[in-house]
């Protein structure tokens, strides 16, 4: 059977997707926000249990998290869903048809009141349709790298810092891949490693200032990150780039509330507790227009290798250069920052992706991404925020894998090992998407 995704836009906000082969409809919402926003991205997720559609569009100021699909079976057969990580292995048969108006309606401006005339709203010949086919190995080429890391008897275990919303630790793929405080004892409200935070058993939260990095649905955005990186592969619904016996997340929970955004600060404390507490890459899906230069002194001497969304455009939901428009902390010119750039399944950039020849890296698959969502469920998110979990994964995956190799050579062998695309050839450095095979390895 023919696997399909579909995608159409009625108006500038509204964007409806719908899958042959999967019982579930999906909405997402379009990023309306600025580009001085640190933001998130679209997403789109839907529960596996009853199917009932949810619908999540997270905007607003200041830090905010970056969010806007589908793969073959034999992936990770155990994994139900799988055949639509598209991501990690692309069969070539999704397709994407977007549907918009020609003109923009102006029948709420010269509809008549009670009783009165108007003009006709627009019919059938007003619209056209865009047909985007996804293409064959359009992925990071992961099976082989698989092969490659399950053979390996000499492995790093590696700690992944998330600053974003937080993680639901609860969900099924995350039973053994959360990293734990092994100097605290969890709930007895002492702390016990007098680090400065109590019950830290997870991560903390630095959004509220507390122990409690999950909340409920306002941090889907985090838990969409993790799956990406470390679900347990060959059990439940979906397969995660890593082993998670030797990655763990820790969950710093810097953002929040109804629009998933936080201060400078807040991702600041975050950035410290994760270097102090082990972790080694952070993954930082969120950015802003706004340099601040407290953040940038923190991550430039910092010792962890930062991957960074690079930011999904402005009001009009169209990418720009950020060479001459920065976001940050994407922009930060620092030898450990890795900017990331949404792929579409065809091989070309999101046309809301940022881009930029000397300020962005490289590209990762980051439209209608699956992974997971709070309890125990799973769905549809896009954006840079989704591209960015999938190069902080492969990163990970190389650093334990080699575990001979410093964190500026994970960043220097993801770059030069990149596959060579023409649609990304000067805009970025690498000009190429992700590749986990070459990345591992790259010699």
């Amino acid at each position: 059977m023919k696997k399909r995704t579909r995608a159409v836009s009625l108006s500038l906000a509204l964007a409806i997707a719908v899958s042959a082969v999967i019982p579930w409809t999906f909405a997402s919402t379009s990023d309306s926000g600025s580009i001085s926003d640190l933001r998130s991205d679209r997403t789109a997720s839907w529960k596996t249990t009853q199917g009932d559609m949810l619908s999540v569009s997270q905007s607003g100021q200041s830090m905010q998290t970056f969010a806007l699909g589908p793969g073959l079976v034999n992936l990770s057969p155990a994994d139900q869903f799988a055949t639509y990580q598209w991501g990690l292995k692309n069969d070539g048969e999704f397709q994407l048809v977007e549907i918009k108006a020609k003109f923009q309606a102006a029948d709420n401006i010269y509809s008549g009141g009670k009783g009165g005339f108007g003009l006709p709203g627009l019919g059938p010949g007003d619209f056209e349709s865009t047909v985007t086919d996804a293409v064959m190995g359009v992925d990071i080429n992961i099976r082989p790298a698989w092969d490659l890391y399950d053979q390996s008897e000499n492995k790093r275990s590696v700690v992944v810092a998330i600053i974003d919303t937080g993680v639901d630790y609860n969900h099924q793929e995350f039973s053994g891949a959360m990293w734990t405080n092994p100097g605290e004892i969890p709930g007895d409200g002492i702390d016990n490693d007098g680090n400065g935070y109590v019950d830290d058993v997870h991560g903390w939260n630095f959004y509220s200032g507390n122990s409690q990095i999950f909340v409920g649905e306002e941090d889907s955005h985090g838990t969409h990150a993790a799956g990406t990186i470390a679900a347990v592969r060959g059990s439940y619904g979906i397969a995660g780039i890593t082993d998670n016996n030797y990655v763990k997340i820790m969950s710093l929970k810097a953002l929040g509330g109804s629009d998933g955004t936080g201060s400078p600060d807040s991702v600041i404390q975050a950035i410290r507790y994760a270097e102090a507490n082990g972790a080694a890459i952070c993954n930082l899906s969120m950015g802003t227009s706004a340099y601040n230069e407290a953040l940038a002194q923190t991550i430039q001497n910092s010792k962890m290798l930062f991957i960074v969304a690079c930011g999904n455009g402005g009001i009009a939901g169209k990418g720009y250069d950020t060479d001459i428009y920065p976001v940050y902390p994407a922009s930060f010119p620092f030898d450990n920052v890795i900017s990331v750039a949404n792929l579409l399944f065809d091989g070309s950039l999101s046309r809301d992706s940022n881009y930029g020849a000397a300020s962005v890296d490289i590209a990762a698959p980051g439209t209608y991404i699956v992974s997971t969502l709070p309890g125990n469920n799973y769905g549809f998110m896009s954006g840079t925020s989704m591209a960015a979990p999938m190069v902080t994964g492969v990163a990970a995956m190389l650093y334990s894998y080699r575990p001979e190799i410093s964190l500026s050579d994970v960043k220097n062998i993801l770059l030069n090992s990149s596959r060579k695309m023409d649609q990304l050839s000067g805009k970025m450095v690498s000009g190429g998407m992700l590749d986990a095979y070459a990345a591992l390895s790259y010699q």
